[in-house]
This record gives C-alpha cells, structure tokens and sequence, in this order.
C-alpha cells in the first residue's frame, strides 16, 4: 500500500461526520493503526522487564525496554501522520496492556509534543486509569478532560481478528502553548 494512498484514505475518513479534529483523528486511528503490527513492537526480552522491581535499580524495566524495529518505525509513523489531521499541535501515542498483569498499561509509543493527561514521567507502566479500562473493554472512544488545560480522546486499537490490542491517546491542549513541555 503505497504512502499517498494511505494518506489520501486518512484524510478522506478524517472527513467524516465527528465532532471535532480529535474525535475524527480518533476514529481514523482505529482503523489505521494495525493491532497485529503493535504487538510485534515490544520484544520478549524486554517484556519479560515489564514489571521486574529492583530496589537497587529502580529504572531496570525500563532501561531494558527494547522494541523490534520495523514494527515500531511503521506504527510512530502512522501516528505521526495522524497527529497532523489535527488543527493544532496534537500527539498521537500509543498505550498497550501489558500481558504479564493486564492491570497495568504501558505508553508504547509517545510522539513528538510529549503531551499525555496519563503518562507520569519515567514510568515505564502503571496502574490502568478507569478511562483506559473502559476503552479497552467496550471499544468506545472516550474524550477524557483530566488535567486542567487538556484534552484527549481515546480510542481502541484492533488486531485482525477483531480483538481490542491497545488504543490510542489523541491529546492536545485547550489553549496551545508550545513551551508547556519544554520548560
């Protein structure tokens, strides 16, 4: 499938009836980001990381976090080309369950703004938000006003069989400031 085809069905679904750029970047990021491809990206060495504690190393799972390249490189670039559907600046990042303790979750991929109302910086994973759990058990997006100044729309990532994998956090900020995560 050819770049400028994707883009153009993207662009063509973005079109559709929707709310807002949010909610229809959302809904063109379940049917765009392949489920199957996202569980490829994180390595079994690494998973088997996940949630290993060490007292003497408290950062040990997530200096071993390692991803399969392909997979990774092909999914950040379709949720790069998302975010841009956006009026403005906007991220597109990927959360995944983890397998060893499906309470838990994981950013599998944050993008370029680094804007998330979930991600506690330096951590690998974390107790799954109630919102995420929705997500992922009844497949509805969500628009999700956490944190003050921010909003997020969360919507479900499928693999080929139909089965929820993951979702998608499409974020951005109420009133943009583009020094807020540079400060």
């Amino acid at each position: 499938m050819s770049a400028r085809w994707i883009l153009a069905l993207t662009s063509w679904l973005a079109a559709a009836q929707g709310p807002g750029p949010l909610e229809q970047t959302a809904r063109t990021a379940s049917v765009m980001v392949d489920g199957d491809v996202c569980l490829r990206i994180e390595t079994a060495r690494s998973k088997s990381f996940a949630t290993m504690k060490d007292p003497r190393d408290p950062w040990r799972n997530a200096d071993n976090y390692d991803v399969d390249d392909e997979a990774f490189i092909r999914t950040k670039k379709t949720l790069m080309r998302l975010a841009k559907l956006c009026d403005s600046a906007c991220d597109v990042n990927l959360w995944m369950p983890l397998a060893s303790d499906p309470g838990r979750i994981q950013v599998v991929i944050r993008n370029v703004h680094e804007m998330s109302q979930f991600w506690p910086w330096g951590a690998l994973n974390q107790e799954m938000p109630p919102e995420m759990k929705a997500v992922l058990t009844n497949g509805q997006r969500m628009t999700v006003r956490k944190k003050p100044g921010m909003i997020s729309v969360l919507a479900p990532v499928y693999d080929s069989l139909g089965d929820i994998v993951g979702l998608v956090e499409v974020v951005s900020q109420t009133k943009p400031d583009p020094r807020e995560n540079v400060k």
